[in-house]
């Protein structure tokens, strides 16, 4: 290439890198005139803006001095207001004090002058009582001499006689009001309860400690048995039932006195023997799922009861708690049946009587369930249902009529004795329970032997099933009066201390008998 044009270049790039250089420096120095004039403009109305700020601040502190001093004014007046009242009122009781003192004064004169008034009066009554004493004393020493007793032997005679003589009135007069209003009562009482017992119509059935499980053929007893009696072992173990496998056929017995693990047994035993699989794994996991249902149905059973007697509120524990009854026996008599029966009972009799049906037939529905308790208690069943009657929010009528129904605690409600009439009403029907023979051969002796305690007793026979107590006793001992204060005192005993169903009726026997023989 040329060398001149290389230098002409040169030279231009020089000169394009001068001018470039002025150019950059005149617009750099424009812009910083520009933010020169731009930040003085800032700060020119931020300083108007302060100066704005500061006096409305100044304003709006004026009006908080006023207000505050206005405020403090108005209470500092208030207080003054009180405090003038409060004085006015202290001057008043001052006043009032005053007054009260003058009037004490006056009152303590009148009364010292009363008092004096008094002690004259009683002297003179004390000096009348004494000369009264000293003409009694001298009118008992004459009575003494004419009588020839002391006035403690006399007195101790004619107590003793009056007392005798009180006592056979007494119950004379209290054998004649029995009586009667026996014979007033009697006519509407039995027709309440005929007409109650007439419509409730129950189903009775007596139910053993037993339950007969039926096979298909005597095979499967070995697979119930198991290698060695494990199988038979563990089902024993899981639902707390005996079983019995013995020759007779195609069946096996389930023992236990508590029907609901009879019934999760028998529930149980069905399902392996159906399933086929038994051994002790499979048998437990069977036997849980059993009791699930079991609950599941008890509380089922416990809600269409409820249901079906038209009571509403039951806390969800007492309706479990009726559904379990269905499980439960007393003296063979179903609970549950039991307790329906004494339900609609109370209820039909509240009704004749003029009383509140539902709360009867509720008393009537939860007087047993202290037989079904979760948990074992030393309580009596009345008493402890009574408890858990309470628990759970149940009416003080329904409470009482529970812990009482057996005579354990006072009752203080109409329905309580008409829970305990239902009560026997329904276990005192035929076939309605049965009784082991050893505890009915005792009550009868027992009877008889409370009879013959007694002194003039000569013989005492119970019959009708105990449910009478004939008492012969010594006519030459015991008289007409004596015959009626001994049935009397042979009824209360009996009530007392012995239990029994239904009622025992107390016959005194007493007659005098002249035999001669001719020969």
């Amino acid at each position: 290439m040329d060398p001149l044009i290389i230098v002409y270049i040169l030279g231009g790039l020089v000169l394009g890198v001068i001018a470039g250089k002025l150019i950059f420096a005149k617009n750099t120095q424009q812009k910083i005139e520009e933010a020169e004039l731009h930040s003085k403009n800032i700060v020119k109305e931020a300083e108007l803006k302060a100066e704005t700020i500061r006096k409305e601040k100044e304003l709006e502190a004026k009006e908080r001095f006023v207000s505050l001093k206005a405020a403090h004014e108005k209470e500092v007046n208030e207080r003054n207001r009180k405090l003038t009242e409060s004085e006015n009122r202290i001057k008043q009781k001052e006043q009032s004090l005053t007054q009260k003192e003058t009037n004490a004064d006056k009152q303590i004169k009148e009364n010292d002058a009363i008092k004096e008034n008094l002690n004259r009066q009683i002297e003179l009554v004390n000096k009348k009582r004494t000369e009264l004493e000293k003409h009694q004393e001298e009118h008992i020493r004459r009575l003494e001499k004419i009588a020839g007793l002391s006035a403690e032997e006399a007195k101790s005679q004619l107590v003793e006689s009056l007392k005798n003589e009180a006592q056979t009135q007494a119950i004379g007069i209290q054998q004649e009001i029995i009586d009667e209003a026996k014979q007033k009562a009697n006519k509407e009482a039995r027709k309440i309860i005929i007409q109650t017992i007439q419509r409730t119509a129950a189903e009775q059935a007596i139910e053993n400690s037993i339950t007969v499980f039926n096979l298909e053929s005597d095979e499967v007893k070995g697979q119930i048995i198991g290698r060695e009696g494990r199988n038979i072992r563990a089902l024993e173990a899981a639902t707390g039932v005996d079983l019995i496998v013995d020759d007779t056929p195609e069946a096996i017995l389930l023992s236990c006195f508590d029907p609901l693990r009879r019934e999760i047994a028998r529930l149980s035993l069905q399902r392996l023997v159906t399933d086929g699989r038994i051994h002790p794994a499979r048998i437990e996991e069977v036997v849980e799922k059993t009791r699930k249902q079991i609950e599941e149905q008890v509380m089922e059973i416990g809600e269409r009861t409820v249901i079906d007697l038209g009571i509403h509120g039951l806390h969800k524990e007492l309706v479990r708690m009726v559904g379990r009854m269905r499980y439960r026996s007393s003296y063979g008599q179903n609970l549950l049946m039991h307790s329906r029966e004494t339900a609609n009972l109370c209820a039909i009799m509240a009704s004749e009587l003029g009383l509140n049906p539902k709360l009867a037939k509720r008393a009537g529905l939860l007087h047993d369930i202290g037989k079904v308790p979760d948990e074992e208690s030393e309580l009596s069943h009345a008493l402890l249902g009574a408890k858990l009657a309470e628990k759970y929010g149940e009416n003080p009528a329904v409470v009482n009529a529970i812990a009482a129904h057996h005579d354990e605690v006072e009752m203080q409600y109409v329905i309580s004795p008409i829970v305990q009439a239902c009560d026997a009403i329904s276990g005192a029907r035929p076939g309605a329970r049965r009784e082991i023979m050893q505890q009915y051969l005792q009550r009868i002796k027992d009877l008889e032997n409370l009879a013959t305690s007694y002194q003039g007793v000569e013989k005492a026979y119970a019959i009708q099933a105990g449910r009478e107590l004939r008492v012969i006793v010594e006519s030459d001992k015991v008289s007409d009066q004596d015959s009626d204060k001994l049935s009397f005192e042979i009824a209360q005993k009996i009530q007392t201390e012995m239990t029994f169903p239904g009622q025992i009726k107390v016959t005194v026997i007493r007659e005098k008998r002249a035999v001669n023989v001719a020969r």
